[in-house]
């Protein structure tokens, strides 16, 4: 216990949840040092006003509970949906996203009140161990992390209820009875559902587990058109009026939950080396992606997309393995941005039954779209159709040595 009596204060990511409640208490007899918690409402749609009641109970003096919605929307959702991001060909990166967010607050926190130590509630398998730690070591290089999943042996749901129990910590009946067949992430950008019953990669949920989005097939049967504008990248208004930047994602997820638009379940490569399956919903995230790629292929250079598609895969596993506030992704964040100058314009989208279909994009003076170049009739000239005669032959040319020397060997 030599090392462990140095911590004198800790700043506890709590929830208020059976987890976080008994890593407060834990935390408080193991290192017998002063706890304060920090709440996020990143848009999760459940209350954290009761983890304020549930803190004091505990015996916390310093209780944070922070409205990160709009900061979490417009600093961390936006700048990497420029990037059009996607982890492994369909992950919109929900959950990872928010973790820098979080770690963030967790070393401002422990700045402020004069804490040593921050500690969180990911267990020793997952990503999100990875993705706080890295994110809270980069902004406070000596900070000492706490990760109780990582050191104690309340391995099991049963002994987490017994701790509870033995500890006057309040469990609620659902818990006792092992609760959701499976655990949720939410915040503004999704919900995502793994374990329990989904361990089985062949099990098909059923129907009442999806919260943000009805089944394509419960969807109206009428599509609905919106119009998206966009301003360096970024949407900034809705069928013409202006929002904040959490506001706008509120009402995608809404107008996208309604036509059934955003479910994934997929099996998707950890971090930590091991693959796990998901069940994602991203309505407002799925528009957001399928608007974004109609603007910019009016906006952008060719070569710019092409770089910007060559680049994405790898900006998108820099987050997803919690590298968000590394050098290499704040310099792949600088390109994008500078890429999204022009990004300017309206896209018009329809929803209808799970499908986002663009029906047309504007840009005004950014748009590098050339009618009078692309026409099939008559250009005035604009275009000389015999050129092409020697741009093929030229790119040609490598292809037909290599015809010949094949042909006579």
């Amino acid at each position: 216990m030599g090392t462990m009596k140095k911590i004198k204060k800790v700043v506890l990511a709590y929830s208020g949840g059976l987890d976080t409640s008994v890593i407060l208490k834990w935390l408080q007899e193991k290192y017998d040092c002063e706890v304060v918690t920090f709440t996020a409402d990143l848009g999760q749609r459940e209350e954290v006003e009761p983890a304020r009641k549930k803190a004091k109970m505990a015996g916390v003096k310093q209780i944070f509970i922070e409205d990160l919605k709009e900061e979490f929307v417009r600093d961390y959702v936006f700048p990497m949906f420029r990037a059009n991001a996607v982890y492994e060909g369909e992950y919109l990166l929900g959950t990872s996203i928010a973790r820098p967010l979080i770690a963030k607050r967790l070393i401002e926190i422990a700045k402020k009140t004069g804490a040593d130590a921050i500690s969180h509630g990911a267990t020793g398998k997952g990503n999100d161990q990875v993705r706080f730690e890295l994110g809270a070591y980069a902004l406070m290089p000596n900070v000492k992390i706490i990760a109780p999943w990582r050191e104690w042996d309340l391995l099991s749901r049963e002994k987490l209820i017994g701790f509870a129990e033995s500890h006057g910590i309040p469990v609620d009946f659902k818990k006792k009875k092992g609760g959701a067949p499976y655990s949720m992430d939410a915040n503004l950008l999704h919900i995502s559902y793994e374990g329990g019953v989904l361990e089985d990669p062949d099990f098909s949920p059923e129907e009442s587990m999806w919260r943000m989005t009805k089944s394509p097939e419960a969807a109206p049967n009428k599509g609905q058109i919106i119009e998206l504008t966009y301003k360096r990248g970024d949407i900034v208004a809705i069928n013409g009026k202006k929002m904040s930047a959490a506001k706008i994602l509120d009402t995608l997820n809404k107008l996208g939950g309604k036509h059934g638009i955003g479910r994934l379940d997929l099996v998707e490569n950890r971090y930590v080396g091991m693959k796990s399956r998901g069940c994602y919903e991203t309505p407002g995230g799925t528009i957001m992606l399928k608007a974004h790629r109609a603007i910019e292929s009016l906006t952008l250079d060719r070569e710019v997309v092409a770089l910007k598609d060559d680049l994405m895969p790898r900006y998108a596993r820099l987050i997803y393995n919690g590298y968000w506030f590394s050098p290499e992704r704040v310099l792949l964040q600088n390109l994008i941005d500078e890429s999204q100058l022009r990004v300017n314009g309206s896209v018009k989208v329809k929803l209808f039954k799970g499908n986002v279909q663009v029906l047309g994009r504007k840009a005004a003076g950014d748009s590098l779209f050339d009618g009078r170049i692309a026409s099939f009739e008559d250009d005035q000239g604009a275009y000389n159709q015999a050129d092409a005669e020697g741009f093929i032959k030229l790119n040609a040319l490598r292809l037909r040595i290599g015809a010949k020397q094949r042909k006579f060997k």
